[in-house]
């Protein structure tokens, strides 16, 4: 009796309904439908599905009324976390000279220490002669890192110091 009333309700309500209304109420009816009848045991939601509700939340203020496989919350937590990946993705490191691959990066190294009198400009050189690009400042970071050279008297320095 009580389903007999709520349908008799719905009825008279849409007849003041405006028809933007009835056509998205029949298709977000129709979407829940069509998840309902997939032949899983319990049908679950897709990507294609979120969106739908998301967007049927962002055009449509009645769209809570018309919702059954999933609550209102669950649409908005969607939407929440679309919003963090749309800006995590928005925000990722994109801009900037590309990474000197490892290759470069141990021959330069190698070249410094078997070369000890040669340095960044001369490896520069050597390594353009062998078709590779790297700027010579990127050689010189990438260099053995040397011990500072000691004067005369740091011996003298270390033996009365």
């Amino acid at each position: 009796m009580l389903n007999h009333a709520l349908g008799v309700a719905r009825a008279l309500l849409a007849l003041f309904a405006s028809r933007a209304d009835l056509i998205l109420e029949n298709l977000a009816l129709r979407q829940q439908l069509a998840v309902l009848q997939r032949t899983h045991p319990r049908p679950r939601l897709c990507a294609s599905d979120r969106v739908f509700w998301l967007a049927l939340r962002r055009c449509w203020p009645l769209w809570k009324e018309t919702l059954a496989i999933v609550q209102p919350e669950i649409v908005i937590r969607w939407h929440r976390e679309g919003f963090t990946r749309y800006w995590r993705w928005k925000s990722r490191r994109r801009a900037g000279r590309p990474s000197t691959s490892a290759e470069i990066r141990a021959l330069v190294r190698r070249m410094a220490g078997e070369n000890p009198t040669w340095g960044a400009p001369r490896i520069h050189g050597e390594i353009q002669k062998l078709g590779l690009e790297v700027s010579e400042r990127t050689i010189s970071r990438y260099m053995l890192r040397r011990p500072a050279r000691s004067s005369p008297f740091s011996a003298v320095n270390r033996l009365w110091g």
